[in-house]
């Protein structure tokens, strides 16, 4: 199986050999900020343009068509215009919450990032409760969202934002109890060891039905958590202009719509670990050729495209489904969603206990 431990250990060593600790931590740092930016720039790109071709797809029409080949640099193009545009603030808004908060939002979405392995051997933060913290992290995206609702000094604004703080608060339980089920089977909240359990097979095969359950609650509170259509009642363009985001423009509008892409991928990309196994090839069980064969591709193929697989399953809901109504959407996590991961997380935990998974 290919591993990046030859080219970080390599990085590292070069450095070590040069250059005092201090720098070293530095220098390492500041790659590993680049690297963060320039993903969040690629992936902000890419997912724009591919939610426009799989809604082009759907509703059996082209999409971006014009610049580049299939349309590939409209992306960019709209970015060019959002940097170029004026940002402006209203008069009676809290200028200095009112430019905070998209920072807040993208901080956040930053920082998530560093638990999770991208690849075998590549990862920036291996820290032995990965899940808990993003758990922990991924909350406070919210606090961005009721600061911009409340400093813009709009009425849609705060109304978006009080929906969107009371949809995130309340499907992170059913998220939360999803992906307590995989530490239960697993016994570790480390990233690495999660993705290790799954070597002779996924969680979402060897798991049993509880597992394909915890899988579908997931992806379910994830596109809640992220307002993403059906559940996108923050920004419901129909009632509240365009919620918590109504007052912004230029780069600071533009900080909130990268987000919620980054936050696809993220969540997305933390199922794909969870439940698909991240980064580890399919294997089947003592079938040592099939096995061979699939260790051959890059373990970062495997990651990028369960990903991209779950990020395409989310956008297929939003050109698929109604959006619900706010009784509606908070009937589901309280009424069913929730009882239904309590009842599932005993149940795996019992699994857990008598051995009963492959």
């Amino acid at each position: 199986m290919y591993s990046l431990h030859a080219i970080t250990n390599s990085v590292q060593n070069w450095l070590n050999a040069r250059l005092s600790s201090t720098w070293v931590l530095i220098i390492e740092s500041l790659i590993v900020i680049v690297l963060a930016i320039a993903l969040f720039a690629a992936l902000g790109l890419i997912l724009v343009w591919l939610e426009r071709k799989v809604a082009a797809h759907m509703q059996i029409r082209l999409g971006p068509n014009r610049l580049g080949p299939a349309g590939i640099f409209q992306t960019s193009a709209d970015t060019l215009k959002l940097i170029l545009k004026e940002g402006l603030t209203p008069d009676g808004a809290d200028k200095f919450l009112f430019n905070f908060a998209p920072f807040v939002v993208m901080i956040v979405a930053m920082l998530l990032l560093a638990p999770i392995a991208f690849a075998n051997g590549f990862q920036i933060w291996n820290i032995n409760i990965g899940v808990l913290y993003i758990s922990a992290i991924s909350s406070l995206s919210v606090i961005g969202i009721l600061i911009a609702g409340w400093a813009s000094n709009n009425k849609y604004s705060l109304l978006g934002a009080m929906r969107s703080g009371a949809q995130i608060v309340s499907y992170e339980l059913s998220a939360g109890l999803s992906i307590l089920t995989i530490v239960v089977l697993t016994g570790s909240l480390q990233m690495t060891d999660i993705v290790q359990a799954q070597q002779n097979g996924w969680w979402i095969f060897k798991g049993h039905i509880p597992v394909i359950i915890a899988f579908i609650i997931f992806i379910i509170a994830a596109t809640a958590e992220t307002n993403r259509a059906p559940f996108d009642l923050a920004e419901a363009e129909s009632e509240l202009t365009a919620g918590f985001h109504t007052e912004y423009s230029g780069m600071k509008f533009a900080l909130f719509f990268l987000a919620e892409y980054i936050n696809i991928f993220i969540v997305c990309a933390i199922g794909a670990t969870l439940f698909l196994g991240g980064w580890m090839p399919f294997h089947m069980g003592n079938w040592t050729q099939f096995n061979h064969v699939m260790d051959f591709i890059p373990s970062s193929i495997w990651f990028f495209g369960k990903t991209f697989f779950l990020i395409f399953l989310i956008m297929w809901f939003r050109w698929t489904f109604p959006r619900l109504r706010v009784d509606q959407l908070l009937n589901l996590e309280w009424k069913y969603l929730l009882p239904v991961s309590l009842f599932n997380l005993l149940l795996v935990t019992l699994i857990a206990i008598m051995n009963w998974h492959f």
